[in-house]
């Protein structure tokens, strides 16, 4: 999810995917959020020192 955000069609996919689907009318809403918890988790990253792990966020 670095390069490209997450459309709200993928965000759908991949909550479908892990159990929670969800009404069409927050598939935008979830991409927003999943954009706003990758942004700080990176910016957490490089206060860290840049450190890489295994896990995708």
């Amino acid at each position: 999810m670095s390069a490209p955000d997450l459309t709200p069609p993928e965000a759908a996919r991949w909550a479908a995917r892990s159990g929670l689907p969800l009404a069409p009318d927050r598939h935008a809403e979830l991409a927003s959020t999943a954009g706003h918890i990758h942004a700080a988790v990176s910016l957490l990253r490089e206060l860290d020192g840049g450190e890489q792990h295994d896990a995708a966020v």
